[in-house]
């Protein structure tokens, strides 16, 4: 009988039933739909770090997690036989003005002190810069080394290889089996819902996104950012690029004119891609927690209950580390969490009045 049920089958899901089960803990995955329903289910899959100035505990285990990242997809492909199309190839970022120049060249500096030698983020001319040309208005780009991408899909489908060859069971279901010890609640949008109820206060909510995979072979470039615009090439032959971040829908699942815009909006930056044919389009919902940080740790008042959620844009790539304390509080009682993502976190302060 598995001692811990892991409530949904997502990113942050999966991999935390995949670290626990790694270190020896009887593990099952419970998933109301199925693996990868919800945002984990997309298509962009960028891992990428926050800017290296007003460093925090946040963007400390962020750093740890994306230099993680290639051992742990790595494991994961070894394990189950399936790779997740992990790459570390870099970002570049164009600089539309001077202001962004000098802020690029300060987060050179700051990157060189607090990524620990272990990636750079340097400040090129835009025609040095590798895999596809792009428009800069001040002809420079930021290239990071530290940016890496997941092919989403593939990525679940290597976590879900890796599970079943560790005896992991991946069920249908909205409801924990009885009995279980312990019981990870990593259910996004739906699990913020429910835990918001469930506190009396907003935990969060839907954000939605719209991406779209294009038939433009640049596997083996860097990807690309620009204010509103991830551009991702995947090892398949395919680019993927999005998304848009809509407080207000009418259909969760429609693309519409905002996608239009978005493909529109990375042919104007990468001529080479004008013309190339869409192979898919896609929307979705992305849980995004009041705090804008995942949410981690026991569900206050429910003993047992743990909250593993939040992933929003960053999901993919802090997977690893979140896995990893997840498995510490659960295995060890060992808090590693930075304060931000402590379930306290999304609960109103008191006002000052108050006790």
């Amino acid at each position: 009988m598995a001692g811990i049920a892991v409530m949904g089958a997502g990113i942050l899901g999966l991999s935390a039933a995949f670290t626990l089960a790694r270190r020896g803990a009887a593990v099952v995955v419970i998933e109301a739909e199925k693996p990868g329903a919800g945002a984990s289910g997309g298509l962009v899959g960028a891992l990428a770090p926050h800017a290296p100035e007003g460093w925090n505990a946040m963007k400390q285990f962020q750093l740890e997690s994306l230099l993680a990242s290639r051992e742990f997809w790595a494991d994961v492909a070894s394990t189950g036989g399936v790779e997740p199309g992990y790459a570390r190839l870099g970002r570049v970022q164009p600089l539309a003005d001077e202001k962004a120049v000098v802020r690029a060249r300060a987060q050179a500096k700051a990157a060189a002190q607090l990524w620990q030698g272990r990636a750079e983020w340097r400040v090129l001319p835009a025609r040095d810069a590798p895999g596809l040309a792009l428009e800069s208005h001040t002809g420079l780009v930021a290239f990071d080394t530290l940016s890496a991408r997941l092919a989403p899909r593939r990525a679940l489908a290597a976590l879900m290889a890796a599970l079943a060859a560790l005896g992991v069971a991946v069920e249908k279901g909205t409801t924990p089996p009885p009995n279980v010890r312990q019981v990870v609640w990593a259910n996004g949008v739906s699990g913020l819902a429910d835990l918001g109820a469930a506190l009396g206060v907003q935990a969060g909510g839907p954000v939605k996104g719209q991406a779209a995979l294009l038939a433009a072979d640049w596997h083996d470039a860097p990807q690309i950012y620009a204010p509103g615009l991830h551009l991702v090439p995947h090892a398949d032959g395919t680019l993927a690029l999005g998304s848009t971040s809509e407080r207000e829908f009418d259909d969760p699942a429609a693309t519409d004119s905002q996608l239009d815009a978005v493909i529109a909006h990375a042919s104007a930056l990468c001529p080479a891609l004008q013309g190339a044919t869409v192979l898919e389009r896609w929307a979705g919902l992305r849980p995004r927690a009041r705090s804008r940080l995942p949410v981690l740790g026991p569900w206050p008042g429910r003993a047992g209950h743990f909250v593993l959620n939040g992933g929003f844009k960053t999901g993919f790539g802090m997977a690893p580390k979140l896995a990893e304390a997840m498995a510490d509080l659960l295995l060890e009682g060992h808090d590693a969490r930075p304060p931000g993502m402590a379930v306290e976190a999304i609960l109103p302060s008191p006002r000052p009045d108050q006790p």
